[in-house]
């Protein structure tokens, strides 16, 4: 096998083995991310439409289709920032966070038509635990949406 050949197999062999790294990561669809806000508003999360600055200055500070926690136990406020569909940032509580994670890990059937990917989807949603609120770049411009609905 000549050089050439063998880097050609190389690169093959590696993009081979990045591709589902890449694809566990990638961007939840539009249609599950629609279900994911109603189910998020069912649960009991408050959404605040980022129509101000503030709002949107908070919006873009946390991580887009992530939890992000403050605090532990049942004084632990979650927040979950969507950009793309309802360009708002929910905030709940523990006990709205583990009805979400519910609703996601038991949908009921018949209910109505989901996409093919919606198991998958919901199941990367659920792999990462929430981010840590200390752990944000700038903490203070999102500080209001774990305080505001208690």
């Amino acid at each position: 096998m000549t050089l050439r050949a063998s880097l050609w197999v190389v690169l093959l062999l590696a993009a081979l083995y990045t591709l589902p790294l890449a694809a566990q990561h990638s961007a939840p669809s539009r249609p599950f991310l629609e279900r994911a806000g109603f189910l998020l508003e069912s649960a009991g999360f408050r959404a605040r439409f980022a129509n101000d600055e503030a709002t949107r200055k908070a919006l873009r500070a946390l991580p887009p289709h992530r939890f992000v926690v403050r605090g532990s136990g049942d004084a632990a406020r979650y927040v979950y920032a969507d950009p793309g569909v309802c360009n708002c940032i929910f905030s709940g509580s523990r006990e709205a966070f583990l009805s979400y994670r519910d609703m996601l890990t038991h949908p009921r059937p018949g209910v109505d038509d989901v996409a093919p990917d919606y198991k998958t989807q919901a199941s990367a949603l659920l792999a990462d635990d929430p981010l840590r609120f200390e752990t944000l770049e700038d903490p203070a411009t999102v500080d209001v949406y774990f305080t505001e609905f208690r």
